[in-house]
């Protein structure tokens, strides 16, 4: 069987990788410019959501460096598991958060609430679409790895 483009250990993966992981920071960057977020518990959730992708993409991407490095993919079938489950678990919480964020902001702007005067409600858009993209990215991952642990 061929390789698969996005699996543990090539240039693929890493790409995802290094994609969830700058959506991620990008999102936290764009939450904290605020110190008004601690107010709603969907904020709180998407920065601790956030705060767990960027730690865990950046490791897989420098797994996935470190195998294109020695041009052998490190693929124990534990790891893979492991890989699978992490992925699956903050697939769940990234949706989950991203969603949450941009539902309370959608409805802080149609109730005209003062809290979310000048370019907040900007920010916190940008935020939740920012952690939608690496939910996309994050979830294209699990399925890639998923593929392989099954066709191996």
């Amino acid at each position: 069987m061929g390789e698969l483009p996005g699996a543990l250990g090539t240039t693929g993966s890493l790409g995802l990788r290094l994609g969830q992981a700058i959506f991620a920071v990008s999102s936290l960057l764009f939450m904290c410019m605020s110190v008004d977020f601690y107010s709603f518990t969907a904020y709180c959730f998407l920065i601790m959501a956030m705060g767990l992708v960027v730690p865990w993409s950046s490791t897989l991407a420098l797994v996935d460096t470190f195998s294109i490095c020695v041009k052998r993919p490190v693929r124990p079938p534990g790891i893979l598991s492991i890989v699978i489950v992490g992925d699956w678990v903050l697939s769940l919480l990234s949706l989950a958060a991203s969603t949450s964020a941009a539902s309370v902001t959608d409805l802080l702007l149609s109730s005209r609430d003062p809290f979310c005067t000048g370019k907040m409600c900007i920010r916190y858009q940008l935020a939740a679409a920012m952690a939608f993209l690496s939910w996309c990215l994050l979830f294209t991952s699990l399925l890639f790895n998923l593929w392989l642990l099954s066709s191996a």
